[in-house]
């Protein structure tokens, strides 16, 4: 077999020694902060900060643009990966061009 599959198998292996509690790893902790709430006014101050339309904004979101007008009217709230990306973009304005998700100037 390949190099390749020889790693890979030495390390399911390592992972199945680990489970039955016969082998010792490494092991990192990771915590992840539960994805932010917005409010209607929020989510209208991120848009506005990145220089978006209620268009420009659902499509980096992949949402309909009746889904963010929602958002901004209160009608409805944004959930999971909307808030997460919405956090992420308020915290770094650039990240939608950084991420090659907008094309152009």
């Amino acid at each position: 077999m390949s190099a390749y599959f020889d790693e890979i198998m030495e390390g399911l292996n390592d992972s199945l020694e680990h489970a039955k509690r016969n082998k010792k790893l490494r092991t990192h902790t990771v915590t992840v902060r539960p994805a932010p709430k917005y409010a209607a006014s929020d989510i209208k101050n991120i848009r506005i900060k990145l220089g978006f339309t209620q268009s420009n904004l659902a499509s980096v979101l992949s949402v309909s643009t009746k889904t963010v007008e929602a958002w901004e009217a209160g009608t409805n709230t944004p959930t999971g990966p909307s808030c997460r990306l919405l956090g992420m973009m308020d915290a770094d304005p650039e990240l939608p061009r950084k991420c090659k998700i907008l094309v152009g100037k």
